[in-house]
C-alpha cells in the first residue's frame, strides 16, 4: 500500500505537507493516528528519509508499538523508527554514561501515591530519613513542598521563581543528596533533568540523531515536556496532533495551551483540522459534540461533525434504584448481549469513577461466568501487602536496588528506623561500600552498634528470599499475590496476564512488566474479556460497546470543594471534557447510568453529592446527563 492510498482531501493535504511546522487540531476518532503513520510513510518512500532519522512521540507505549507494527506492513526498515513515550525517551538519554557523569542522577523513580493526603509506599522513608537533618514539618507538610517542586519543575525551569527562601533550598539538597545515595529520583524529575543536560550541552550528538520529529496528544504534555520538544526540534522539522477538547491531565500539569501557542512560538506553522468521527456511529457523536460545546461560547459550531456513512448506533440512559442494582443490573444487560451473540466479552468496556465501584462490577459479572478484568492499577501498590511483595521482587530481580532495601528495613516501624539507617549510610560512605555490603558484613559476624532492629529486619529479608529462592515464575506470583487475597488483586491480575502472554518469562521479565504498571500503566487494547476501568484510564481505548457507569454528581463530575471562582469554573470545564472523552470511546452502543439512592457511609467515601440526610440519601444525577442534547430518557 502507498502512502497516499485511502486519503481523503483532508487526509492528503496533511500527509503531504511539506511544512516544518505543523500543527494538526484532531478531535477524537477523526484518523488522526492513520494519518500521521501516512505521513511518515511519505516521508520514508518519497522523501527517502533514514527511518532512523525519525522520532515519534506517543502518550503511550501501547500506541509506538502500534505504530511501529502498522508501518512494518507495508515499509521496509520501518522498525527503525524511534517510536516511543516521551518519558522512555528521557530514561533512554538519562541511562547514557556520559549524561549520569554529567548529572549523576539515576534514572530510577521512586514508586509513590497520595493518600489522604499523605504520600505512600517508597516516598516515606526518604520524609522520615529528611527529619534527621531539620525539621521540615510533618509528613504532609514535607510532601506539600514535594509537589510543589513538581508543579515548578513541569512549569518553569527558572529555579530562582520558586526557591524562593532558605529552608525551601535546604529541602531540595537534601531530597537530591537521598536520591543521590539510593540511586533513584522523583518520576517528576525525569524530563527538567534532561531538558536541563540538553541545555547545558548544545553540542549533544542527540541533536544531530533526528530530521522529523511527530508528536502526538501534545495537549497532554506540560510546560516541561514541551520545552523539551522544542528544543530537539529547534533545527529540524516537527508535527504535533492534539485536541484541547480532550485535556484531561491537569493533576499532572498539562499545558493544554501549549497547542494554541504553538504558533508563537514557531514561525510559518501550517494549521489542519480534523473533525469527522469516523470511530463513533451517527448518534454517539451528536450526544458527544452537544456536550463539549458547553465548553465553547455559545453559538459555536459543531466541534465534532459524524460521518454520513455510519450507522445511527445505539444509546441508552439509564438510572438504577441503587449502586448494587447497578451493578447486577449492567452484569445482566452484559450476559444478554453475549447471549444473543450481538457482541463478544472482549467488544465491552466499562467505565467506573471509583474503584469500589468498579470492583462490585467486576464482581457482579464473574459471578455470571463471564470472563472480566479491572485496570485500577494507579493503586497498585495501595496495600502494604501489595508493596511488600513488590520489594520482594525488586529485590530478586535486581539485588542492588537501594531503595527497595531501605523500604523493606524500616517498613515494620513508626520511624523507618532512621537512627539506625543512618549508621550504616555513614559507614557505606566512610568505607566506599553500599548499605547491603555493610549489612551482608553484620551477618558474617562483623559488629556495629545500635543496629540491632535493621539488622534483624535484614535477616527478615534473607529468610524471604531463601523461601522463593527455587520457586518457578508461576509458583513465585502465587507465593506474592495470592488467589483471593484483595490487596494484592490488581499486581495477581497483571502478572497473570503478562505470563499468559509470555510463558517463557523470567524474574526480572515479571518485574520489568509490574514496574511498568506502577509508575507507567497502561491499558490492553483487547482481550478475551470485559474490561472495567477509569475514565482517566481509557484514554486512547475504543470499544464496540461502552458503559459509562455512576454517572452522579461528586463523581462524574467530580467535584473539589477547595476550589473557587475560575479555577473552580476550569475543574469543571476538565472534567466534561473527560465525560466527552469516555462518550467518544464507544463504536456502536453507549450506555450512560446512574444510581438513584446511595448508603450514606457510602457516599461519603466516595464523595458522591445528595440531595438529603436520611437511611438512605438520593443522589443528584450528573449535570452532564442533562447537557447530551436528543439524548433518549431513562
Amino acid at each position: 500500500m502507498s502512502w497516499n492510498d485511502n486519503l481523503d482531501d483532508k487526509g492528503l493535504e496533511i500527509a503531504s505537507s511539506q511544512s516544518t511546522r505543523i500543527r494538526i487540531m484532531a478531535g477524537p476518532g477523526t484518523g488522526k493516528s492513520y494519518i500521521m503513520k501516512k505521513r511518515i510513510m511519505r516521508l520514508i518512500e518519497n522523501e527517502k528519509i533514514n527511518p532512523e532519522k525519525i522520532l515519534a512521540v506517543t502518550f503511550t507505549r501501547t500506541a509506538a508499538n502500534d505504530l511501529k507494527k502498522e508501518l512494518q506492513l507495508g515499509i521496509v526498515g520501518a522498525e527503525k523508527i524511534h517510536a516511543m513515550t516521551l518519558h522512555s525517551f528521557c530514561f533512554g538519554l538519562l541511562n547514557q554514561k556520559e549524561v549520569f557523569d554529567g548529572l549523576q542522577r539515576t534514572p530510577r523513580p521512586l514508586k509513590t501515591f497520595n493518600s489522604k493526603g499523605s504520600p505512600q509506599f517508597e516516598l516515606s522513608p526518604l520524609l522520615a530519613d529528611l527529619d534527621l537533618v531539620h525539621d521540615f514539618g510533618n509528613k504532609r507538610e514535607k510532601f506539600k513542598r514535594i509537589k510543589a517542586f513538581e508543579a515548578a519543575w513541569a512549569r518553569t525551569q527558572e529555579e530562582k521563581l520558586w526557591l524562593k527562601d532558605e529552608e525551601d533550598r535546604l529541602f531540595q539538597h537534601e531530597i537530591e543528596q537521598w536520591l543521590k545515595v539510593h540511586k533513584s529520583m522523583l518520576i517528576g524529575e525525569l524530563v527538567p533533568l534532561t531538558l536541563r543536560y540538553l541545555q547545558n550541552n548544545p553540542a549533544s550528538n542527540i541533536f544531530d540523531k533526528y530530521s522529523h520529529i511527530v508528536v502526538d496528544e501534545y495537549q497532554d504534555l506540560n510546560k516541561a515536556e514541551q520545552t523539551l520538544i522544542d528544543l530537539l526540534g529547534e533545527r529540524i522539522s516537527i508535527s504535533i496532533v492534539g485536541d484541547i477538547d480532550q485535556s484531561i491531565y491537569s493533576f499532572r500539569y498539562a499545558n493544554f495551551n501549549g497547542i494554541e501557542d504553538f504558533s508563537s512560538r514557531h514561525k510559518s506553522v501550517e494549521d489542519k483540522t480534523l473533525n469527522k468521527c469516523r470511530r463513533c456511529d451517527k448518534k454517539i457523536v451528536d450526544l458527544a459534540d452537544s456536550l463539549i460545546r458547553y465548553n465553547h461560547p455559545t453559538g459555536t459550531s459543531n466541534k465534532l461533525n459524524s460521518d454520513p456513512d455510519k450507522e445511527d448506533g445505539e444509546v441508552r440512559i439509564v438510572q438504577w434504584k441503587n449502586a448494587v442494582e447497578e451493578a447486577d443490573g449492567i452484569a445482566h444487560f452484559i450476559k444478554s448481549l453475549i447471549d444473543q451473540s450481538r457482541y463478544k466479552a472482549g467488544d465491552i468496556l466499562i467505565l467506573s469513577p471509583r474503584r469500589l465501584l468498579g470492583y462490585r462490577l467486576r464482581n457482579a459479572i464473574q459471578a455470571l461466568n463471564i470472563s472480566v478484568h479491572s485496570f485500577f492499577h494507579e493503586e497498585a501498590v495501595e496495600d502494604i501487602k501489595a508493596q511488600k511483595a513488590i520489594t520482594l521482587l525488586n529485590l530478586l530481580a535486581n539485588p542492588d536496588d537501594a531503595v527497595s532495601l531501605r523500604f523493606w528495613l524500616g517498613m515494620n516501624s513508626s520511624t523507618w528506623l532512621s537512627n539506625q539507617y543512618k549508621v550504616l549510610v555513614e559507614i557505606g560512605e566512610q568505607e566506599g561500600k553500599s548499605v547491603r555490603e555493610v549489612l551482608d558484613e553484620c551477618i558474617n559476624g562483623r559488629n556495629i552498634n545500635k543496629i540491632s532492629q535493621i539488622k534483624k529486619a535484614y535477616i527478615s529479608f534473607l529468610s524471604a528470599k531463601s523461601d522463593v529462592s527455587n520457586l518457578s515464575v508461576t509458583q513465585l506470583i502465587d507465593y506474592l499475590f495470592p488467589d483471593k487475597e484483595e490487596g494484592t488483586l490488581i499486581l495477581r491480575e497483571a502478572s497473570l496476564l503478562f505470563l499468559n502472554s509470555n510463558p517463557l518469562a523470567i524474574i526480572k521479565d515479571l518485574w520489568d512488566c509490574l514496574e511498568n504498571l506502577i509508575t507507567q500503566p497502561e491499558m490492553p487494547e483487547e482481550g478475551d474479556f470485559v474490561r472495567i476501568m477509569s475514565l482517566h484510564k481509557s484514554k486512547g481505548l475504543t470499544s464496540k460497546v461502552t458503559i459509562v457507569t455512576s454517572c452522579v454528581q461528586g463523581l462524574i463530575p467530580n467535584i473539589d470543594n477547595e476550589l473557587e471562582g475560575y479555577e473552580k469554573e476550569e475543574f469543571l470545564r476538565e472534567q466534561r471534557r473527560l465525560f466527552y472523552v469516555a462518550l467518544t470511546r464507544a463504536k456502536e452502543y453507549l450506555v450512560v447510568s446512574s444510581f438513584n439512592t446511595i448508603e450514606t457511609k457510602l457516599a461519603y467515601t466516595l464523595g458522591a453529592k445528595f440531595s438529603h440526610r436520611g437511611s438512605l440519601p438520593e443522589t443528584i444525577a450528573s449535570v452532564f446527563i442533562q447537557q447530551l442534547e436528543g439524548r433518549p430518557g431513562f
